[in-house]
């Protein structure tokens, strides 16, 4: 079983996003001998393979050097565990050197454009549209596969054909992700979408796929679909992701996930005393995050769901108590009537089509010369991801 370490060299980044709430301005850039005690620590940490994902605020402000040394030194370093790499950037600082290095390690690049150029800028800053695309066009001359993340807020949701259209017409892979309250923002609702409107964009976005099928790739609708095949998670927001996923933050801090860095009450321990997976679940975050597994499996028990959904994230569960000014679970995810709005519709369709004629011709019955005349759910949830 393999699992995952989230490398952010620094909280800092150039980009000013209205609803961002993982940068921090003045944050240290992580050192080489941070990497190095990465490496020192995860040796003996657990003999599974590891994927890295360099994430931030905005990780290519480590620079050029950072990276020739902290590849080879992960890749080499741990060869035993069959490091694989992928990156999270607004690449605005991507060059001709970084995009060649990353080549060399065939790193998947992960970017995020919110649509079409006044749109983006609205929600992510003047100018971010125009030098984020210079870098994907870096990217791509040098042969990186480069997929985007859309935000949804509550302001361009309105506007969700004209996004889709954008995606499609760019020929850019879309991931969305829905703007959701934070634990430390001042006013976490503000960008934040309604569930039952984030339902339906899924179901909009399903429509949208099934119509244009081999023109563009939409990664939440492919996951979704696989949920219902496999009937359980197949990101870590349907999954039981703790103690699977750390983050390590520019200091050397353990956390359970990007999300939580530069929250001291969030620090599960530190790379250079190489805790062992016991020392990292007797920590309080973890302790936390357990909770939520607990809450999970007794609440959630009898949702015809809950294999393949887990009670969705649970960092979105988190609540801030007033009293104590303390996290805590008293809930699951916000967004649970939306996945089970998706979910459901999922659902329907594939038992209609597997009891239909179509159905039955996609997995080798049928005549012959009857043919498919539209691509269906059992379509996606067939196609390799």
């Amino acid at each position: 079983m393999a699992f995952h370490v989230m490398i952010i060299p620094t909280l800092g980044c150039p980009s000013e996003c209205n609803y961002c709430w993982s940068s921090q301005e003045g944050s240290p850039v992580m050192s080489v001998e941070t990497v190095e005690e990465i490496v020192n620590w995860l040796k003996t940490f657990r003999n599974e393979p590891v994927t890295f994902t360099f994430h931030g605020g905005e990780p290519l402000l480590a620079g050029l050097d950072f990276y020739k040394k902290a590849l080879p030194m992960l890749k080499n370093g741990l060869n035993d565990l069959k490091p694989a790499f992928a990156l999270q950037t607004n690449l605005w600082n991507m060059t001709d050197e970084l995009a060649e290095l990353f080549s060399e390690y065939n790193i998947p690049i992960g970017s995020s454009l919110d649509g079409p150029k006044e749109l983006n800028d609205f929600q992510r800053g003047k100018g971010y549209y125009e030098r984020t695309m210079r870098g994907y066009e870096i990217a791509k001359a040098h042969g990186l596969k480069v997929s985007f993340i859309s935000t949804f807020t509550s302001y361009s949701i309105d506007y969700k054909e004209d996004i889709f259209n954008f995606f499609l017409e760019k020929g850019l892979t879309l991931k969305l992700h829905p703007a959701l309250p934070s634990l430390r923002s001042e006013d976490p609702t503000k960008w934040a979408i309604d569930p039952q409107k984030y339902g339906e964009l899924l179901i909009y976005l399903l429509d949208k796929y099934l119509e244009n099928m081999g023109e563009i790739e939409i990664m939440n609708i492919d996951h979704l679909c696989k949920c219902v095949l496999t009937r359980r998670g197949t990101v870590c927001t349907y999954v039981d992701c703790m103690g699977d996923t750390f983050a390590v933050g520019p200091d050397g801090s353990i956390y359970p996930c990007y999300r939580f860095v530069g929250m001291p009450e969030y620090v599960m321990g530190n790379v250079s005393d190489h805790p062992t997976v016991e020392d990292l679940s007797k920590s309080a975050p973890a302790k936390l995050l357990d909770e939520f597994k607990e809450y999970v499996d007794k609440e959630c028990k009898r949702c015809s769901y809950m294999k393949f959904c887990r009670g969705g994230c649970p960092y979105n569960a988190l609540k801030i108590n007033e009293e104590t000014n303390k996290a805590e679970i008293d809930g699951v995810d916000p967004h649970c009537d939306a996945y089970k709005i998706i979910f459901k519709e999922i659902t329907d369709r594939v038992n209609k089509e597997f009891l239909s004629s179509q159905g039955m011709m996609a997995f080798g019955a049928g005549k012959p010369e009857e043919k498919v005349q539209k691509p269906g759910i059992m379509s996606i949830m067939l196609k390799r991801i």
